[in-house]
């Protein structure tokens, strides 16, 4: 490892800690969209610390502290925060090994497809997880805009982003809501990782330019455009609503399907306002099934 200053800057070359500045890889919470993760942060490129004030050696707790509007960058992915300090390990005839990195204050974490803003952020490489807290949590792609309340969270090994707390996704006029937003993700031939679907638990809303829908679970597929709804479902459009056990959104034809429970008794309802009274068309909240 070696080090070098400018009148300006600390830089600070980090070649041997896998994966370290993956705080940043594939982060992407629940977006209904192409997620490229935050690519090159993994594999073992040298990531270059920089920082305005110092960069600190701490050997009794075994950590590199960068100080100062400091940046872990490698290749074409950069963690920026307040604070970056890289917690180590010695390893017998490897040396140095990386197994945390924790980025305090104006957190915030750069690729060139997407930027993820947070207060407070955890990357375990052990474990592969990454975890960023504070207020105004939000992921922002070229299409998306991701929130959460609680914390936005990245499972590597699983292929998993987790978005908690009011957690919601927004693409253009289409918004999904809810208390915990999953979104399950699949590698590409070419390297990058896509998002396949979105499951969401509790206080579900879906909300669209025509229609308002809720329920206690929900699963969208982002290739289809589909939402399905489950359990306590109501689909409301203007005055119209319809009501079920489960449900199946179609957000690209706007046309909804309401089923009813299979338990014995299972029925689904539907309040429909005559047009002449509202304006509306007749069955405006989507067909029968």
């Amino acid at each position: 490892m070696t080090s070098k200053r400018s009148p300006s800057r600390t830089v600070f070359s980090l070649s041997a800690i896998p994966a370290a500045a993956a705080l940043a890889a594939g982060l992407l919470f629940a977006a209904p969209a192409i997620a490229q993760g935050l690519p090159g942060m993994g594999g073992k490129q040298p990531v270059e610390i920089n920082a305005d004030q110092a960069i600190e050696w701490h050997q009794d707790v075994r950590a590199y502290v960068a100080r100062g509007n400091a940046s872990a960058k490698r290749n074409d992915s950069t963690v920026f925060a307040d604070v970056l300090t890289a917690y180590y390990r010695e390893v017998p005839g490897k040396g140095n090994e990386v197994f945390q990195l924790v980025a305090d204050g104006n957190v915030r974490i750069v690729s060139p497809t997407q930027q993820v803003f947070g207060d407070h952020g955890v990357y375990d490489v052990d474990k592969q997880v990454a975890v960023v807290t504070g207020k105004d949590l939000r992921l922002v792609t070229t299409k998306d805009v991701i929130t959460a309340r609680d914390s936005l969270e990245y499972y590597e090994a699983r292929e998993l982003t987790v978005a908690r707390g009011d957690a919601v996704a927004v693409r253009g006029t289409d918004r999904l809501r809810a208390d915990v937003l999953i979104g399950r993700l699949k590698k590409l031939p070419d390297g990058t990782t896509q998002m396949e679907r979105i499951d969401g638990s509790g206080s579900v809303i879906v909300t669209t330019p025509t229609d308002v829908a809720l329920s206690d679970k929900l699963v969208y597929s982002v290739a289809d455009n589909v939402a399905v709804l489950i359990g306590n479902v109501r689909i409301t459009r203007g005055d119209n609503q319809l009501n079920g056990e489960a449900a199946e959104m179609n957000m690209n034809t706007k046309i909804n399907r309401v089923i009813a429970g299979r338990d014995a008794g299972g029925r689904v309802s539907g309040l429909l306002i005559p047009a002449e009274k509202t304006g509306d068309q007749p069955g405006a909240a989507g067909k029968k099934p």
